[in-house]
């Protein structure tokens, strides 16, 4: 029984495709097809995949219908995590979301799901991205100060949240945890975070976060060991649609 993570699938069996980079980059080019094929040799039925976030372009859930119904069809336990564009994931009607689509599907907010003896906790998160205005040398020299201020209330709503699922698993007897967010959980400012405290207050074992997709962006926030915490990457054109194995 393993864990598997990938986010930023960004499916749009049904909606609009708007995003420049899935319309001319090659890493997108069918890359739906290539995803499939990567969890059918990779994913047993007793495994979990964990998907970071970005699921659909679709608005509301008759957009997104086909391509949540794609998500059901691969092997394994499925377990969302909501990302910024899923607009049809409102967090008040999450319980109804895992009525509506479980067994084959677990919408995760504001609560915990179990892999082994471990908590998988998480939700979206969030992180200011600017913009940040550059020098002739095409150094960080300063911010929109407004924007960055609503940031931090997005941030501090978020880490409520994130708080929520680890405490409802503690209360539930879980000692260890590995934590997701779709958001990385530092920006290009950043060496530490609310969510990196969090994640070490609480003592998680790995920090698993996606968002940050097109080659860019793959390195704007922590990879790799960090206080003993290990933190992954699992944008889906960063991870060439292969999921990437978190734990066995």
């Amino acid at each position: 029984m393993s864990l598997y993570a990938i986010g930023d699938l960004h499916l749009h069996f049904q909606s609009e495709l708007k995003a420049r980079n899935q319309l001319y980059d090659r890493v997108w080019k069918k890359h739906e097809i290539r995803f499939k094929r990567n969890c059918e040799k990779l994913i047993r039925s007793e495994d979990t995949l964990v998907l970071v976030g970005d699921h659909s372009w679709g608005r509301d859930l008759d957009e997104c219908g086909k391509d949540l119904l794609y998500i059901s069809d691969l092997p394994g336990r499925k377990i969302l995590i909501r990302g910024n564009h899923d607009m049809f994931w409102d967090v008040k009607k999450t319980v109804a979301l895992n009525e509506q689509f479980r067994p084959a599907l677990t919408f995760l907010q504001d609560s915990f799901e179990s892999y082994r003896d471990y908590a998988i906790v998480g939700t979206k998160g969030f992180t200011f991205e600017g913009p940040f205005y550059l020098d002739h040398f095409g150094r960080i020299v300063g911010w929109d100060e407004a924007k960055e201020s609503h940031a931090k209330k997005l941030v501090e709503r978020e880490a409520v949240r994130l708080k929520k699922s680890f405490d409802s698993a503690i209360e539930a007897g879980y000692k260890k945890f590995i934590m997701f967010l779709h958001y990385p959980p530092t920006n290009i400012l950043e060496e530490k975070s609310v969510f990196t405290d969090i994640a070490e207050e609480y003592g998680a074992k790995a920090v698993v976060y996606a968002h940050c997709h097109g080659e860019s962006r793959f390195h704007d926030s922590i990879e790799g060991e960090r206080n003993g915490i290990e933190y992954h990457l699992v944008s889906g054109d960063y991870l060439n649609w292969k999921p990437l194995k978190i734990m066995d």
